[in-house]
C-alpha cells in the first residue's frame, strides 16, 4: 500500500515535467506532524531523497532548511523536510516561548523514523539530514537501530558534547540564576515518576521565564552520553558526511569533535568544512552545502 501511494505521487510529479512542492501530513504518537516534499523535474524511485530535520525549537520552513532543499532540487535530489512536533499537533513556525514545554530530546527518534518510512515509499535511495540539534537527533535515530535504515546521513553543524556542556555552564550568566537547583528538582521528579510536573524556570534553551515539565528540563540539561554526536556516529555502520562552518559561533568545535573519527573510519565518516559560513549557511553557502551533499550521494550510490 505504501508503494502504491508513493507510485501515485511519483507519477503525478513525473507527468508534470517540472519541479514540484507538496505539503504532507503524518500521524506520529497521535499527533499530526507536517512536512514539505520537494522533487526535481524528473522524479523516479531511483531519485535520491533527503529527509531533513531542523534544529532547536525551529521548523521545516526555516532559511537553512529551505535553502539547502531548494539547492538540492536544482541538483536532481528530492527532499522531505519535516517539523518536529515538540508535543504539539500540526506545529508550524518557531516554538512559541510563551507556550508550555512538554517534550524530550528522544521524541524526535520516532518522528524521524516515521518520515524516513514515508520517504522509502517514494525513493529507494533515502538519506537522513540534520542541522544543529537536529544533527544530534538524527545520530540518535541511527544509533538506536540495529540495521542502517537509510543509505547514508548528513550532519550539518551538529551539536557536540562540548556545546551541550557550554550550554549548561552558561546558564547562570544567561538567566541570572544557577542551573543546578532546577536540574536537581527536575531529575528527582523524573526519578520519582513525576516527570510531568510543571516547573517555572528562569530560562529554557532560548526562552526566558519558561514553564516546562520536569522531564523536559532534565532531558535538555542533564548530561547524557547521547549528547556526544561523534560517539553516536562511531556506533553506526553507514556512510556519514559531517559539514562544519569555519565561522560557526553556535557550535564552533564541530571539526575538532569529528576529526579523530573521520581520520580513523576508513572513509566511512567524511568531515568537510565550508569556509566563511556561519551556523546557518545562508545564501550561497546553502549552494556549497548542496554541492557537498550531491557529491556524497554520488559516492554512496
Amino acid at each position: 500500500m505504501r508503494w502504491l501511494l508513493g507510485l501515485a505521487i511519483l507519477l503525478a510529479f513525473a507527468g508534470s515535467g517540472y519541479a514540484a512542492e507538496q505539503e504532507l501530513e503524518l500521524s506520529v504518537d497521535s499527533r499530526t506532524t507536517l512536512a514539505t516534499l520537494r522533487t526535481p523535474a524528473t522524479m523516479t524511485p531511483d531519485t535520491p531523497l533527503v529527509v531533513m530535520t531542523h534544529g532547536t525549537l525551529a521548523h521545516k520552513d526555516m532559511e537553512v532548511i529551505q535553502g539547502v532543499a531548494k539547492a538540492l532540487e536544482q541538483r536532481g535530489i528530492a527532499s522531505l523536510a519535516h517539523t518536529l512536533s515538540l508535543g504539539l499537533d500540526r506545529r508550524k513556525g518557531m516554538y512559541d516561548c510563551a507556550a508550555r514545554h512538554d517534550y524530550v530530546v528522544g521524541d524526535a527518534i520516532a518522528e524521524i523514523g516515521a518520515w524516513v518510512a514515508r520517504a522509502k515509499g517514494l525513493s529507494r535511495l533515502v538519506f537522513a539530514f540534520g542541522h544543529s540539534r537536529g544533527g544530534n537527533q538524527v545520530a540518535r535515530y541511527l544509533a538506536a537501530g540495529e540495521a542502517p535504515p537509510v543509505a547514508g546521513a548528513v550532519l550539518l553543524a551538529p551539536v557536540t558534547a562540548k556545546a551541550e556542556a557550554d550550554l549548561r555552564a552558561s546558564y547562570a550568566t544567561t538567566y541570572g540564576k544557577p542551573l543546578e537547583p532546577f536540574l536537581e528538582l527536575a531529575t528527582k521528579a523524573v526519578a520519582a515518576g513525576s516527570g510531568g510536573e510543571w516547573m517555572d524556570v528562569p530560562g529554557f534553551i532560548y526562552c526566558r521565564n519558561a514553564v516546562v515539565t520536569a522531564r523536559t528540563f532534565a532531558s535538555f540539561y542533564a548530561a547524557d552520553a547521547g549528547q556526544d554526536t561523534a560517539a553516536l556516529v562511531a556506533r553506526v555502520k553507514l556512510p556519514v558526511l559531517v559539514l562544519a562552518a569555519t565561522k560557526d559561533s553556535v557550535v564552533p568545535d564541530v571539526a575538532d569533535a569529528f576529526a579523530s573519527l573521520a581520520g580513523s573510519s576508513g572513509g566511512r565518516v567524511q568531515l568537510d568544512t565550508i569556509e566563511d559560513a556561519d551556523h546557518f549557511f545562508r545564501d550561497l553557502f546553502a549552494e556549497d552545502v548542496a554541492d557537498r551533499i550531491a557529491e556524497f550521494i554520488k559516492q554512496t550510490r
